[in-house]
């Protein structure tokens, strides 16, 4: 069986899928979280030999952090489908309706994409989170999850199939090409009108491939160099949990901090004690030269620190002179992924969400909420920095599309 004969079985069960009402797409995310639980210890098995292969291999420590699976990450997989579960089903929803002068009734409502592809790297948790929102809004879906996770992946596909099935609903509308490798991946990209859409989720240069090479539509999701700019009145101890909640608390993922820009009016007073905490909890600091004057230990900052997306526990500090200069540098270094502004300023903290070009601006926060569990999704196809149909967390309504319907008794156009 070939990529395209894998991709029709998943473009001939979409139909099916996208008829299918909410009870039995619920039903078939209960069957799934409830195996995920059943089959723990083969999914472990499955991972062990990954991360064997990863550390064999020389997968970084961010990356083998991004694979690993085990009991309490299963059994949040689990709860994250069930929330899927409490969620409104968005298949049907009025988005906007009329009636025409002449008569005709006109009502647009949300449907299935079809097929949806998911191009991603080391990542298995992505493996459910996606399917599960794709089953829920009615698409079929095609996985390529990487060599990395191709052990673990083959168990969570056939948990996810085996849900289907036992719904009643067709086994086939989650595929994966992961035998194929990364021809696999190629394929994918090229298959305009067998896959409606292509999402790419993992590393910058692995998002920009298949941005250029794909010729099926692509939702771009980017990589994370993620800002915290600490303001001239930013409270010291909001300062020190925020900058270490949002570096340490799981360094590896996209919305982990990369970049913390500090006011130079504040920096005598913020900066020794903010640095301390994070030094004391394992992060190294690449700093401008006057962080390297305030900030022992700190190490000297190179170019490539401000567009670093570390996945890991390094960070980079530079002092700014204002608002305006931490505005400039976001402009010039950011993805546009996630930046926030720790201030007591008003004014300040409305000109930051004004300025910042990002999928998600904040005050006062920390930079780790950028998440679909965290913003009530349930789950998160990925982080949408285009400006095109999505941006930023992605659930289930960016997982549709919409149609016209037309209700008319007879009429004609003059």
């Amino acid at each position: 069986m070939s990529t395209l004969d894998i991709l029709k079985l998943a473009k001939d069960s979409a139909p099916t899928l996208a008829s299918a009402n909410t009870n039995q797409k619920n039903a078939a995310l209960e069957a799934i979280a409830s195996l995920l639980v059943q089959r723990e210890s083969e999914i472990i098995a499955g991972n062990k030999l990954d991360i064997e292969a990863g550390e064999k291999n020389g997968l970084s420590k961010g990356l083998q952090d991004r694979l690993k699976l085990d009991s309490k990450r299963i059994n949040a997989l689990a709860a994250a489908v069930r929330e899927i579960i409490s969620l409104p089903d968005p298949i049907g929803d009025s988005v906007s309706g009329m009636t025409l002068p002449n008569g005709l009734k006109l009502q647009q409502v949300r449907v299935p994409f079809g097929v949806i592809g998911v191009i991603y790297e080391a990542r298995p948790n992505v493996t459910i989170d996606i399917a599960a929102l794709a089953i829920k809004s009615g698409n079929a879906v095609a996985l390529r999850g990487g060599t990395a996770a191709e052990n673990t992946n083959k168990v969570l596909v056939q948990v996810l199939q085996d849900g289907l099935a036992s719904a009643g609903l067709p086994a086939n509308a989650v595929q994966t090409v992961d035998p194929f490798g990364r021809d696999g991946a190629v394929e994918m990209m090229q298959a305009r009108g067998l896959v409606d859409v292509l999402i790419p989720r993992g590393s910058a240069n692995l998002i920009k491939t298949v941005v250029t090479e794909s010729k099926v539509p692509v939702i771009e999701t980017g990589d994370g160099v993620v800002h915290m700019f600490l303001d001239e009145s930013a409270d010291l101890d909001m300062s020190i949990s925020l900058a270490v909640n949002a570096k340490v608390q799981r360094p590896s993922v996209c919305n982990a901090l990369e970049t913390l820009l500090v006011h130079e009016a504040s920096a005598d007073r913020l900066l020794p004690k903010v640095a301390t905490a994070l030094i004391e909890s394992g992060v190294t600091l690449h700093g401008c030269e006057q962080t390297v004057a305030i900030i022992k230990g700190a190490v000297p900052a190179i170019e490539e620190d401000w567009t670093a997306e570390y996945y890991s526990l390094d960070l980079a500090v530079k002092v700014v002179s204002n608002l305006d200069a931490a505005l400039e540098h976001i402009a010039k270094y950011s993805t546009h992924h996630t930046e926030s502004i720790i201030t007591n300023d008003h004014e300040n903290a409305e000109r930051f969400l004004q300025e910042v070009d990002s999928a998600v601006v904040m005050v006062n926060a920390s930079t780790r909420f950028t998440d679909g569990g965290e913003f009530g999704f349930g789950a998160e196809v990925g982080i949408s920095t285009q400006k095109l149909h999505a941006r930023g967390p992605m659930g289930l309504r960016e997982l549709t599309s919409s149609k016209w319907l037309v209700r008319g008794s007879g009429q004609v156009r003059s």
